[in-house]
């Protein structure tokens, strides 16, 4: 069974960084897996932050962050990064890492669907204070 774990979360003024960590356990971690972290604040729906692709490590990003997050993952720990940077109190929300393999590795242009993913952690809080 796949299990990610997430950690790193906490509470950070604007203009703070906290970098996200996810590590994957239960199977042998593979490269051809789509990796991508969502968030979701009170009463909004879950949206798609950023998404790594398994072969070449391709990354999209939403555009809410794209400048400020940096997605990145070390195979030889199975572990999956965040970085962010810049924090504004609108990223303020829970952070969830998930992880597919049903399309090679590849994320795909609807990366940001959580249906596009089928395996999810349970998340880590992020809080940014004004």
């Amino acid at each position: 069974q796949v299990q990610l774990v997430e950690s790193g979360g906490g509470s950070v003024q604007a203009g703070g960084s906290l970098r996200l960590s996810c590590v994957v356990s239960g199977y042998t971690y593979s490269s051809s897996y789509c990796m991508g972290w969502f968030r979701q604040a009170p009463g909004k729906k879950r949206e798609g932050v950023a998404s790594i692709n398994g072969p070449g490590g391709f990354t999209r990003y939403a555009d809410s962050v794209k400048g400020r997050f940096t997605l990145s993952k070390d195979n030889a720990k199975n572990t999956l990064y965040l970085q962010m940077d810049s924090l504004k109190p609108e990223d303020t929300a829970r952070y969830y890492c998930a992880a597919d393999r049903r399309r090679g590795g590849s994320c795909g242009g609807y990366w940001y669907v959580t249906t596009q993913f089928e395996y999810w952690g349970q998340g880590t809080q992020v809080t940014v204070s004004s």
